[in-house]
């Protein structure tokens, strides 16, 4: 089974007082092997009036973009036009949404708190189903996630998501766990050439002297970009490998380690996630870790 649905945490925390540590550690092993944990509810407050706003953007609309993201440490809403009023209400609830899902994630996954890194929140308010996109860009293309211009050196991507579609389910694919993944395709995605590839100090600080943009990142990294292009490029892949086809109805929150779960988007529309970035050291089960599983089988360090 992919996902297992949590019945012991609501939004008012922990339905016992007792085994909370071994039980946060429980839930933290099976996110990092690969399981997607679901809850029916949201197990933090979002109110009905916060839902029936989100949902009254409409994608026709020329306030929206592709997205709306919200970045937690400079406190910036980007992609969201529709007056100041309409845009103070937006950002003000994907501020709240994100500090919600912190507090959650600290709670229910104690042995990473104090030790996420906030990233990204973004509200989606586009039909994933038929949508025109180029190819790497496609969700509806199984993948495992990794960013461009936000590198995470090893940390592992977490992400909750919330579908706030009060009438129809959001549906995924998910498919082979990252280990079989990299044996199967990490020698002709390039795993053994990254490492030759680094940006070198003298020409880093060259580049920041001009003023070009800098991003610093590590072998690690630049694999995982590839990666992740390389399997939506892989039409072979797409058509044969097994899928397992997951509904998350109205109001269900889920939380999945993106980067080690080969996910797509089929349908839905309306949904709201935060992301976090776990460091390696941090998690219960650091040889599980997308980065440990390729150290360990081609014997490079990539961080």
């Amino acid at each position: 089974m992919s996902w297992i649905q949590v019945s012991d945490y609501t939004a008012t925390g922990w339905a016992l007082e007792t085994d909370i540590s071994s039980r946060a550690r429980y839930y933290c092993g099976q996110l990092e092997r690969g399981k997607i944990l679901s809850f029916r509810k949201p197990p933090f407050t979002l109110t009905e009036e916060e839902r029936a706003f989100l949902v009254s953007s409409r994608p026709g609309d020329s306030r929206l973009h592709k997205n709306v993201s919200y970045r937690p440490v400079p406190d910036v809403l980007r992609g969201f036009s529709d007056g100041q009023e309409n845009a103070r209400s937006m950002h003000r609830l994907l501020r709240d949404y994100s500090r919600r899902a912190r507090e959650f994630v600290s709670r229910f996954l104690a042995p990473y708190a104090g030790h996420l890194r906030l990233d990204y929140a973004s509200f989606r308010p586009l039909e994933e189903a038929g949508r025109d996109l180029p190819l790497h860009k496609k969700n509806d293309l199984l993948h495992v996630d990794a960013f461009p211009s936000r590198p995470t050196r090893g940390g592992r991507i977490l992400r909750v998501f919330t579908n706030v579609n009060p009438t129809r389910n959001r549906e995924w694919f998910v498919s082979d766990p990252f280990p079989l993944l990299a044996e199967r395709y990490a020698v002709q995605a390039g795993i053994q050439g990254v490492a030759a590839t680094r940006v070198g100090g003298q020409l880093k600080r060259l580049m920041r002297r001009l003023g070009l943009p800098v991003t610093d990142r590590s072998p690690y990294d630049r694999f995982m970009l590839r990666f992740h292009d390389f399997l939506k490029e892989n039409a072979v892949y797409q058509e044969s490998c097994k899928k397992v086809r997951l509904e998350f109805p109205p109001l269900t929150t889920w939380l999945v380690f993106t980067d080690g779960v080969a996910h797509a988007v089929l349908s839905g529309q309306y949904a709201i996630e935060q992301t976090f970035v776990v460091p390696v050291e941090s998690l219960v089960s650091p040889e599980h870790a997308p980065i440990r599983v390729l150290e360990s089988t081609w014997g490079q360090t990539l961080s």
